[in-house]
C-alpha cells in the first residue's frame, strides 16, 4: 500500500509515543531492534504495548546515542537514479509511481524457488524495527528507524543449495514510470549482491517501511534491502527479483565505474574513494563533520567475515 503525504505520521508524535514507553519503563538503553510482532505495524505508528509485544530498549536515537533524522529529511534527501540525479527531484518525481500489486521471485540454486507477494511477506514475517545507521559513498549520513524482517529469514524458506555462494538483487525496470531509467550512461535494471554470509549476517535487513509506516516510494518502495555496514548503494531499491548464485554478481556501479565501486563496498575511513575520503561524513541535519566508523559502527558484528582479506581496496 503507498502512503499518501496526509497519511505520514508527524515526526514529534511518533516521537513522543517512544518517550511515552520510555517514561512508563517499557523502554530501556542499549539495544537498536523492536520486534512489531504484527502485520499492523504497515499501518501507523506501533504501539507495542496494545498488540502484547515485547519491546527491548529502542529509543529516538541509535545504539550510539544519535538521534533519528527527521521523517521529512530521509523521504525528501535521496540517491535515486532510476528517477533522477538530484536528490531534492526524487520525491517529487515518485510520488506516484505504482507499488502495489507487487511480487518478488526468489530463485536460482534453492531448493525451494517461490514468488511473494510483498503483502504477503509482511503477513509471513513479523516486522521488526531496527535504527540503522545509513552511510552514503559521497560522504553524507543519516540515522533511520527502518521497519523489516531479516534477510536469511526469506532465504530459510527457500533452502539455498550448496553450490549458492552469492545473493544477486535485481530492482524493476519500469522505464514509462522512472524516467532515469532513459538515461544510457548506466546498464539497467540496478542489479546488486552479497556474499551468502553477508546475507545471513542478522543485520541484513529486508526493509518494508521506517518510521512505523509502509516505505514510500523515494525509499525505494515496496521492498529494498538495508546492509547498515556498507555504503547506501549496496541497498537495493524497489526488488523484484532474488536469486542465489554461484559467481559473484556484477552490479549496476561497479559496471558503470569499476575502477571507483567495488562488490564489497564496505565503509572504511582508512580506504578512500579514488576522488575524496572517506574519513569524515556529513550527518543530514548537522553543523560541520564528524568522523566515519570502521564498517559505519558496525565491526561487532560483521568484521570477523572479512579476516584475511588482503585487498583492502576491496573490503572497503
Amino acid at each position: 500500500m503507498k502512503v499518501s503525504t496526509s497519511e505520514i505520521t508527524p515526526e514529534h508524535l511518533y516521537l513522543s509515543r517512544r518517550e511515552f514507553f520510555k517514561t512508563a519503563g517499557l523502554l530501556g538503553a542499549g539495544a537498536a531492534v523492536l520486534a512489531a510482532c504484527s502485520p499492523a505495524a504497515s499501518e501507523g505508528p506501533v504501539d507495542y504495548a496494545a498488540i502484547g509485544g515485547e519491546p527491548s530498549a529502542i529509543a529516538a536515537t541509535d545504539e550510539l546515542g544519535d538521534p533519528l533524522n527527521s521523517y521529512h529529511d530521509i523521504t525528501n534527501y535521496n540517491n535515486y537514479y532510476e528517477f533522477s540525479i538530484d536528490k531534492a527531484r526524487v520525491a517529487a518525481l515518485s510520488k506516484d509511481f505504482p507499488t502495489s500489486p507487487w511480487t518478488v521471485s526468489v530463485g536460482g540454486l534453492v531448493r525451494n524457488p517461490r514468488t511473494f507477494d510483498v503483502d504477503d511477506l509482511k503477513k509471513q514475517f513479523s516486522p521488526e524495527e531496527r535504527v540503522y545507521r545509513l552511510r552514503c559513498v559521497e560522504g553524507w549520513s543519516m540515522v533511520i528507524p527502518w521497519i523489516g524482517f531479516p534477510l536469511h529469514r526469506l532465504l530459510d524458506v527457500v533452502e539455498p543449495q550448496s553450490e549458492a555462494k552469492f545473493v544477486r538483487f535485481e530492482a524493476v525496470h519500469d522505464p514509462e514510470n522512472m524516467p532515469g531509467q532513459t538515461s544510457r550512461w548506466y546498464n539497467w535494471p540496478y542489479i546488486e549482491g552479497l556474499r551468502i554470509d553477508e546475507a545471513y549476517n542478522d543485520l541484513a535487513l529486508m526493509t518494508t517501511g521506517l518510521y512505523g509506516k509502509d516505505l514510500v516510494p523515494p525509499n525505494g518502495a515496496p521492498l529494498r534491502l538495508a546492509v547498515p555496514w556498507k555504503y547506501g548503494f549496496k541497498s537495493i531499491k524497489a526488488i523484484v527479483k532474488i536469486d542465489l548464485v554461484e559467481t559473484m554478481p556484477v552490479s549496476l556501479w561497479m559496471d558503470a565505474a569499476p575502477n571507483e565501486y567495488h562488490f564489497y563496498s564496505n565503509v572504511n575511513p582508512d580506504v578512500p574513494h579514488p576522488r575524496w575520503s572517506q574519513a569524515s561524513e556529513r550527518r543530514i541535519g548537522e553543523i560541520g563533520r564528524r568522523s566515519t566508523l570502521l564498517y559505519n559502527g558496525y565491526a561487532d558484528q560483521v568484521a570477523h567475515m572479512y579476516h584475511g582479506m588482503e585487498d583492502q581496496r576491496e573490503n572497503s
